[in-house]
């Protein structure tokens, strides 16, 4: 029997992320379906993130590789799927011709972090709020606190490649 490559799973599991149902994966919905059907996180799907990609794709698919990393792993895979959820909870296009907008990358993380503490108060932990905040390293300057942080800062670069390669491939 041929084994599959680390490589080549990761990448089916990425491509399972646009067909993701709660029936078929209930312990990963269970981990983040208080806060993936409110409205705030359910609107992000009017933001695109990555070219044609939009926002609510993103986080999901950063979402649930962190998930699966972290429980093949043994680590806290509940918290890493709740900031994979929240990690780009932000309400605003950032690819817009607008000033503001251009220190994004360093500034959204806080965004998010707030957006996630108005959305879960006292629900969200400090586990999960500092894996938001530092979900951009080595963008900024703080890495991860925790395996789970850095789990859910590759799982997001490595989306955001994916995203980027699939919508030029579209083109």
């Amino acid at each position: 029997m041929k084994k599959i490559s680390p490589f080549k799973k990761l990448y089916e599991i990425y491509l399972s992320t646009y067909s993701l149902e709660p029936q078929a994966e209930p312990e990963f919905f269970e981990c983040i379906g208080d806060v993936f059907v409110t409205p705030e996180v359910q609107s992000l799907t009017q933001y695109p993130q990555h070219d044609c990609m939009d926002r609510l794709q993103h986080i999901t698919s950063v979402s649930y590789i962190s998930y699966r990393v972290c429980k093949k792993l043994g680590l806290d895979y509940r918290a890493a799927a709740r900031a994979g959820i929240m990690h780009d909870l932000f309400y605003y296009d950032w690819h817009e011709n607008d000033w503001s907008h251009r220190p994004h990358g360093y500034r959204h993380p806080k965004f998010a972090a707030v957006n996630a503490k108005t959305l879960c108060g006292d629900a969200l932990d400090k586990k999960t709020e500092k894996m938001i905040l530092r979900h951009m390293w080595p963008l900024t300057p703080v890495p991860p606190a925790c395996r789970e942080g850095f789990v859910l800062s590759l799982s997001d670069k490595y989306c955001a490649s994916r995203e980027m390669k699939i919508t030029k491939a579209a083109r």
